[in-house]
């Protein structure tokens, strides 16, 4: 129902790794073509890591499309729970290659035969390990023996790793290092910039059908992209959920207090790396701006007149112990206004408390 409210084909923020949906920021477009350069050029091991949430899926889907565009033998594995048979047989199942499983050796006999085949073919088989982060160190380093495959002048297999950053933590333990000084490329993916959140948005509702129609409020990405980290996958979460919850509300486009609203229900409104609001002395508030450093320029920029520090000084009329709960909320402006983020503080005042919404 929300699709057609909005005037949306289809669901523009499916949290499923659709490569058509992959947004090309200059990072991952350099990521994409390092591995098909890699695989080309035959370079043997590569690696992809990247903060979870932030494509890397994505990515090796587009890669696997590509590959079948050029008919390229492609095995791909996502499961890190792996034992060393079950290895062979995976890939050799991937790869279409008949063999007999009840003989002892005869998956990397066959595996070594077939790749020697495809490579007289003039072929380049493609092995792609997601979540590698999880394998285990022997399965690690049977896959670094299969780069053993090869002729004296290229590798028989392009093996390409996928995983969380503490991949390449692993990858500089000691017992890893003959792994480490296997891998010819490295590639990364990051979280995306203010400037890419609001291209990203606009790019996944161009292509669900938005035509350039208006979905989301300006400041009303600004905030998916506050309350994200700039981290895709969170922002699809956010703004699939605000788009139902506008909805609901018959409004669009999209503000910003619906945003919040889903912030907090989906417990993305911690703002951990912000200093307590009120310093541990009890009646001495530290200065509030502070967190405004982490919000959008645009609703920062927004922010007159006395300080919210001062603000809370003015509305406590006795000295406070340190704050129970402090979030960032969204605060409803007056009429032919838009909502702008603000803090809501709780002070314990004898037994009860109050809570005050404070904005600027």
């Amino acid at each position: 129902m929300y699709k057609h409210f909005f005037g949306l084909c289809e669901n523009p923020f499916n949290i499923n790794p659709d490569p058509r949906y992959l947004f090309l920021t200059p990072q991952t477009l350099e990521a994409l073509d390092e591995l098909t350069y890699g695989i080309q050029a035959r370079k043997g091991l590569m690696l992809l890591t990247g903060e979870v949430g932030t494509g890397k899926t994505t990515i090796i889907n587009r890669v696997l499309d590509w590959l079948r565009q050029q008919q390229t033998p492609t095995a791909f594995i996502s499961n890190s729970h792996l034992e060393i048979s079950h290895l062979f047989d995976f890939i050799l199942t991937n790869f279409g290659v008949g063999f007999d499983a009840t003989l002892k050796g005869n998956a990397l006999m066959r595996l070594n035969q077939w790749l020697s085949e495809r490579h007289r073919a003039g072929e380049t088989p493609v092995l792609i390990v997601d979540e590698a982060q999880g394998l285990p160190t022997h399965i690690l380093e049977e896959i670094r023996l299969l780069l053993n495959l090869e002729t004296p002048s290229e590798k028989l297999l392009q093996i390409v790793l996928a995983g969380q950053p503490e991949l390449a933590e692993r990858l500089e333990r000691p017992e890893l290092r003959q792994v480490k000084q296997r891998i010819a490329l490295r590639c990364k993916t990051a979280a995306l910039s203010l400037g890419e959140a609001h291209d990203y948005i606009q790019a996944r509702l161009q292509i669900a059908g938005a035509n350039g129609k208006s979905v989301f409020a300006s400041q009303a990405i600004d905030a998916v992209h506050f309350y994200s980290r700039g981290i895709p996958r969170v922002m699809n979460l956010l703004c699939e959920h605000a788009l139902i919850n506008a909805y609901v509300d018959h409004v669009q486009p999209v503000p910003v207090h619906i945003v919040a609203e889903v912030a907090r229900e989906f417990h993305f409104d911690d703002i951990n790396s912000v200093a307590p609001f009120i310093d541990s002395g009890g009646s001495t508030p530290a200065k509030a701006e502070s967190i405004w450093g982490e919000c959008p320029e645009p609703l920062r920029a927004q922010a007159s007149g006395p300080s919210m520090a001062d603000n809370v000084l003015r509305s406590v009329e006795e000295p406070c112990t340190p704050v129970l709960n402090l979030e960032m909320i969204s605060a409803q402006g007056g009429a032919g206004t838009t909502g702008l983020l603000g803090v809501q503080v709780t002070v314990p005042r004898d037994v009860d408390s109050f809570t005050r919404t404070y904005s600027h």
